[in-house]
C-alpha cells in the first residue's frame, strides 16, 4: 500500500523545530476544508496515502474542523483505523481548541476548562492515545495567559500532547509572554502556527524575531493565500474552486486588479525559474529558517506532488527576493 520507508523519507526535507529535537517534513498537510463530509471518504484516503508516500509525516487538525465541526477528527479517526495504526510512531498529529466548538459558556476561547476538555473529546475521535502538538488556537484577552498556558502545561504533563503550542498569536509581546510562561512552567513551546503567505506578511513585523530568540519553530498555514497563489483565479472563477463552492473564507472581493497584478508578476519570475507560481510561493515562506513548515491544504493528490517539488527547486537568489520584495512592497 505504501511506499518503502527509504523510498518515502529519502527525497523529503526536514527542518529542525526551533531549537527542539523536532523535525518536520518542509511540507505539512492541513485536514482543514476537505476533511468533512463534503469530501467523499476515498478522495481523503488518496490524499493523505499520497502526502505519507511523499514524506509527508506532519497532519495537522483542529477540534472545529469539518464541515461540520469535529468531523475532520471524526474521519481521521476511521483513517486512523483502517490505514495508520501501525504506522503512528512515523507520524507527527496536531489539533488546537480555542474557537467555538459546542454552545454554553465551556466551549469556546481559552479556559482550562474547555482546552483540557476539548484534548479529551479529540483523542477520542482521532482514535489516538496522545497528539503530538496541542495548540491554543488563539489568544483569549478575557482569560490570564497563565491559566491557558497552564492549561497546554497539563495536557503535557499528563501524556495527552508531547509538546504545546500556539496559534495566531500576531502580538509579538503577547506571543513572548505565552512562550515564556510555558519554560517557566517547564513546558517548552514547540512551536507558532501564524497566517503567512507573499500576501500576508503581518508575521514579519516582530514576531519572527521574538520566534527566533527564544528558539521556537513556526509552521506557516496559508501559504498559498487560501488559493490566490497558485494562479488559478488568472482568469475568472473556476467553477470547481474553492471560491465557487465554498466563500467563508476566500471571498470574491479579493479579486481586484491591484491584487491581480501582484499575482501576474510574481507568476513572471516563477516562469523565469521554470516553475509553478504555487512552488515559488512555498519557497519564499521557507526561506527564513525560522519557519520549520509550510502548511498546505488539497484537494487533489496532484497538488500535494505538485507542492512538495517546490522543495527540490534552486533556492532563491539576492536578486530574485529583491524583485518579489519590491513588487510585494508596492500591492
Amino acid at each position: 500500500m505504501y511506499k518503502p520507508a527509504a523510498d518515502r523519507y529519502e527525497k523529503m526535507t526536514y527542518r529542525r523545530c526551533g531549537r527542539s529535537g523536532v523535525l518536520l517534513p518542509g511540507i505539512s498537510l492541513g485536514l482543514w476544508h476537505n476533511f468533512g463530509n463534503i469530501t467523499p471518504f476515498t478522495d481523503q484516503r488518496a490524499l493523505l496515502r499520497t502526502a505519507f508516500d511523499l514524506g509527508i509525516t506532519h497532519f495537522d487538525l483542529a477540534n472545529n474542523y469539518g464541515p461540520p465541526y469535529g468531523e475532520a477528527e471524526r474521519n481521521f479517526g476511521l483513517h486512523m483505523d483502517a490505514d495508520w495504526h501501525t504506522h503512528r510512531d512515523e507520524l507527527f498529529l496536531s489539533t488546537k481548541a480555542g474557537y467555538d466548538m459546542w454552545a454554553g459558556p465551556y466551549g469556546d476561547r481559552g479556559s482550562r476548562k474547555y482546552l483540557i476538555a476539548s484534548i479529551d473529546q479529540s483523542l477520542k475521535r482521532m482514535h489516538v492515545d496522545y497528539v503530538d502538538v496541542f495548540y491554543h488556537h488563539r489568544p483569549d484577552p478575557e482569560t490570564p495567559v497563565e491559566e491557558t498556558m497552564g492549561a497546554l502545561d497539563q495536557i503535557v504533563r499528563s501524556g495527552k500532547a508531547l509538546y504545546a503550542g500556539i496559534s495566531n498569536y500576531y502580538d509579538p509581546d503577547q506571543a513572548r509572554r505565552a512562550i515564556r510562561e510555558l519554560r517557566r512552567l517547564g513546558t517548552p513551546c514547540l512551536i507558532h502556527q501564524p497566517n503567512y503567505s507573499m500576501l500576508n506578511r503581518r508575521i514579519e513585523q516582530g514576531l519572527t524575531e521574538v520566534l527566533r530568540e527564544e528558539g521556537v519553530g513556526a509552521i506557516a498555514f496559508a501559504p498559498l493565500a487560501n488559493g490566490l497563489l497558485t494562479g488559478k483565479y488568472l482568469n475568472g472563477i473556476p467553477e470547481d474552486s474553492r471560491m465557487a463552492r465554498d466563500g467563508r473564507y476566500l471571498k470574491a472581493d479579493r479579486l481586484d486588479e491591484k491584487t491581480l497584478q501582484t499575482i501576474r508578476s510574481l507568476k513572471t519570475i516563477a516562469d523565469a525559474r521554470g516553475e509553478t507560481l504555487t512552488q515559488l510561493a512555498l519557497q519564499w515562506v521557507l526561506r527564513d529558517p525560522v519557519v520549520t513548515s509550510a502548511l498546505i491544504g488539497a484537494s487533489r493528490p496532484e497538488q500535494i506532488r505538485e507542492n512538495v517539488q517546490a522543495l527540490n527547486a534552486p533556492e532563491l537568489t539576492e536578486e530574485e527576493l529583491e524583485k518579489i520584495d519590491t513588487i510585494l512592497d508596492q500591492a
